[in-house]
């Protein structure tokens, strides 16, 4: 009724007044505690919250900035290999836009050819090969060019003597590649197996996320297992498990303190701690066997 019931007249809009100026960007809400965080301030601390220490996902190229050593004068210490080798579409997948016009997409936007990149460099003076997966294309699924290029770098550790570290961040097997994305986990295993025959370390890092048939492989085939703070980790997600199990899951199912807890990791370690304690297994483990 209108006694009890007072109408509002919406407020006129001015257009002509000051606009905001705070540029867009400059201040980031964190996922863990919802404070919000200056991003500058957030960059400094290794995109992790100061207040509660949650980890953000970090691109690629900030994290082989972050493990790789640099040169004396600050340039890069470490080189890409097998750049040249790019994905096709053996299958002529076709969905509401085409496999091939995706992958040109994801290229032209992030420039790079496919999901991981392998590198040639130094971890706290120690010669490395380092394969770091790209989330932000295509998720980091597993395609045959990820398959081949991680198998590609466990050769390339295999024939100079040298430890393999795999940075892991992926949604698991690419589905628009069908069987052979699936082949790629029987190919990096015995590749890994070979290294192991050598005695030549393999440490797996497990960030956020990583799941499907990346954590069916070679994700948890290492000499040591670690990884990061709060770190989504599993095969299938939670809502799948409990849509199937029909039971509710404990709080912090799948996350990486979880999984430490139950002997599926060997350590979690925070962010800016990673590389010096790689390091430091590393020179753990039998100096002969790396520098032979």
């Amino acid at each position: 009724m209108p006694w009890f019931k007072k109408a509002k007249k919406p407020k006129p809009i001015r257009r002509d007044g000051p606009r905001s100026t705070v540029p867009e960007g400059l201040w980031v809400k964190c996922q863990g505690c919802k404070e919000i965080i200056y991003s500058k301030e957030l960059k400094r601390s290794f995109r992790i919250c100061p207040k509660c220490g949650y980890h953000f996902r970090i691109e690629a190229e900030e994290r082989i900035d972050l493990l790789l050593d640099h040169g004396d004068d600050g340039e890069m210490g470490f080189r890409e290999l097998f750049v040249d080798l790019s994905p096709t579409d053996p299958l002529s997948f076709e969905d509401t836009k085409s496999y091939k016009d995706r992958l040109a997409a994801y290229q032209r936007r992030l420039g790079t050819r496919d999901a991981v990149h392998v590198l040639d460099g130094t971890m706290g003076g120690l010669p490395v090969i380092l394969a770091v997966m790209n989330y932000r294309f295509m998720g980091g699924s597993m395609g045959s060019v990820v398959g081949e290029k991680v198998t590609l770098a466990a050769e390339a550790a295999l024939e100079q003597r040298r430890p393999l570290i795999v940075v892991s961040a992926s949604g698991g097997a690419r589905m628009q590649e069908g069987i052979l994305s699936l082949m790629q986990m029987a190919k990096i295993s015995a590749a890994l197996a070979r290294l192991r025959q050598a005695r030549l370390p393999y440490i797996s890092v497990l960030t956020d996320p990583t799941t499907g048939g990346v954590t069916a492989s070679f994700a948890m085939l290492g000499d040591l297992n670690v990884a990061e703070p709060g770190a989504l980790i599993g095969f299938a997600g939670p809502r799948v498990i409990e849509q199937t199990i029909r039971e509710s899951l404990p709080d912090g199912f799948q996350r990486s303190e979880f999984l430490l807890e139950k002997g599926f990791l060997d350590m979690v370690i925070p962010r800016p701690e990673l590389k010096a304690t790689i390091a430091r297994c590393l020179r753990h483990f039998t100096a002969s066997s790396i520098a032979s």
